[in-house]
């Protein structure tokens, strides 16, 4: 495949809106030892993408500053020592940023093969949540089967992921949603439970459910005072997980709630992690999601597809919160 000098590709002059992002022509990069060049055909849009527009989320040193942290695409590059996959193989792929462009260097340990089955512009819906969902709910969480596992933000790009992946796997699932459209699609997906919390409150509806039990797992992406409600619906020795802080990181909590119920509260982030450490990732979902994916027993969950120079667009969609699943970037036009 022929490569040229130049590419098109998507940064953000300045923090602000969706408006600051511009589409700009970046040299074609090079890949390095263990890396890959790939020309992507789709990148995924991520809340961390919106974050580091505003200003709040910075790439981590030696990223590009352009934006997108997944992509899906054609190799017709290798650097030195990254031949585990062939010239033209199609992958998706975990970035430290670069995603937002026709072409992208990957480091071909965060790669995978696209599973049969899957079109471009799926794949690359795939890498960001999927890599988060497996090491914060299976790998942080612990989530077994016949455990239960509560999702804030069902109807998210995360949410829809950790949906049918813990119900894989054997779990049940409780969600919570801001409309009862969205509540309607997690069920679709197999959401035992789905709460919309502007109109219930989700720790007695847990408790409800559960027989006053509570669950065993909480993965939240809002923070705020969502952090002490997780406690009260936590079942004893329950596991929270946090991910983000959409409400903010900053709260007063009464922590004797997780003395008393011997509560683990952890969290993580995924992109300023090293190569080996995603990698890790990348071999268990190779091992025990691209089945599933194959198979079509999971399958991402697709809101809109924008092309690449309607970024803005894409993030405007983003910010008004009102997608189900996964907003996704297409390059060819």
């Amino acid at each position: 495949m022929s490569r040229p000098e130049t590419m098109s590709a998507i940064v953000a002059e300045g923090a602000g809106g969706p408006e600051v992002l511009r589409l700009v022509t970046r040299p074609v990069p090079q890949p390095g030892p263990g890396e890959i060049l790939v020309r992507v055909r789709a990148a995924g849009v991520n809340r961390p993408d919106v974050a580091q527009r505003q200003g709040h989320y910075p790439p981590p040193p030696g990223a590009p500053d352009i934006l997108g942290l997944e992509i899906a695409g054609e190799i017709i590059a290798r650097g030195a020592g990254a031949e585990d996959f062939a010239f033209g193989d199609a992958v998706m792929a975990l970035t430290p940023g670069g995603g937002y462009a026709e072409y992208a260097i990957v480091a071909q340990d965060n790669a995978l093969p696209i599973p049969d089955g899957l079109t471009m512009v799926e794949a690359a819906a795939i890498p960001e949540t999927y890599f988060t969902v497996w090491t914060n709910v299976f790998d942080r969480g612990g989530l077994k089967a016949g455990e239960t596992l509560l999702v804030h933000g069902g109807s998210s790009g995360i949410g829809t992921t950790a949906i049918q992946l813990a119900k894989a796997f054997g779990a049940t699932v409780f969600v919570t949603a801001g409309s009862e459209e969205k509540c309607e699609a997690c069920r679709r997906l197999g959401a035992d439970l789905a709460i919309n919390y502007r109109e219930a409150d989700f720790v007695s509806a847990v408790k409800e459910a559960t027989g006053k039990a509570g669950v065993d797992l909480i993965l939240d992406m809002v923070g705020g005072d969502y952090i002490s409600r997780n406690y009260d619906a936590a079942a004893q020795d329950g596991r929270i997980v946090q991910i983000a802080f959409m409400k903010g990181g900053k709260v007063e909590v009464d922590f004797r709630k997780l003395m008393m119920k011997r509560l683990t509260h952890t969290g993580s982030t995924l992109r300023p992690r090293s190569v080996a450490q995603k990698a890790e990732i990348a071999r268990s979902l190779r091992a025990m999601v691209s089945p599933l994916l194959a198979q079509g027993r999971c399958k991402p969950v697709i809101d809109s597809v924008f092309p690449l120079g309607d970024a803005a667009r894409a993030h405007e969609r983003m910010d008004s919160s009102a997608h189900v699943g996964k907003i996704v970037l297409t390059t060819d036009e």
